[in-house]
């Protein structure tokens, strides 16, 4: 509990919060908290000396853009505050309503309201939760399982099943598809799926170059002669040909354009 209020002043320190401001949030008493962020050296009750070590002021690491902001933060509190809407805040810092949505409903304290410092706070907490080593490397019986289902050459939605088949009772060994998913794709889990054998693709024929079977030097409809079309002289023919199924089977036919009669 020590370590972590430690942890938690300095990291509020390292924001430019004030030392009184810093030992009121950590619930401190602002001389322990002057020990901490100078660094003393006192007597306990015993007549020893304990030292305490200056708190680290390092510059804190700038996120990710795809991360909200405390500023964005602030204006997404004051926005939903004053009445407006998912997509009317979105708008306005230019993000995605399901950003605004998501934040709204992850980020909110343990009475459903939106404040921005605590919704920092949860924000960077998650996401040095999500730095922690996997299951998969920490418990080699799970690993075992995953990469010998996944062997298999079976979608991660079956092995999700197959985990909760194999440990009925034990949650904590239940992966979603999500995580297997990352534990493929993580270098460090050492899980690898096998190689699709790969299907031969049936080569597709495009319509009007195929050139087996076509007549050579006949006369197309369109280029025959007026006298042809306007039916009006005896003596023109005109053939057809008919091919049955799988071209076993074939019917020539041919038509007077016109007759005497």
């Amino acid at each position: 509990m020590l370590v972590e209020k430690q942890e938690w002043f300095a990291r509020l320190i390292t924001q430019g919060v004030s030392n009184s401001e810093a030992c009121r949030i950590v619930g401190i008493n602002r001389r322990t908290g002057t020990r901490w962020r100078y660094g003393r050296t006192i007597l306990n009750t015993a007549g020893e000396a304990v030292h305490y070590p200056p708190v680290r002021l390092t510059a804190p690491k700038a996120p990710h853009p795809r991360y909200l902001s405390l500023a964005e933060r602030t204006t997404i509190a004051d926005l939903h505050r004053a009445g407006v809407g998912v997509r009317g805040i979105a708008e306005e810092l230019g993000r995605t309503a399901s950003t605004v949505s998501r934040e709204l409903r992850r980020n909110a304290d343990g009475r459903g309201r939106y404040l921005p410092a605590t919704a920092q706070r949860l924000s960077s907490e998650r996401r040095s939760r999500e730095l922690r080593t996997r299951r998969l490397v920490r418990d080699e019986q799970l690993h075992g399982v995953v990469c010998r289902v996944v062997g298999q050459a079976v979608e991660s939605r079956t092995v999700a099943h197959e985990l909760r088949l194999h440990f009925p009772g034990q949650t904590e060994r239940h992966l979603c598809t999500e995580s297997i998913y990352q534990a493929i794709y993580d270098p460090r889990t050492d899980v690898t799926r096998p190689a699709k054998r790969r299907r031969r693709r049936r080569r597709r024929r495009v319509q009007g170059l195929e050139r087996r079977g076509r007549l050579t030097n006949m006369t197309m409809i369109a280029d025959r002669p007026v006298e042809v079309g306007d039916r009006v002289q005896v003596g023109h023919w005109e053939g057809d040909c008919i091919m049955g199924v799988g071209n076993r089977s074939a019917i020539g036919t041919l038509v007077e354009r016109t007759t005497a009669s």
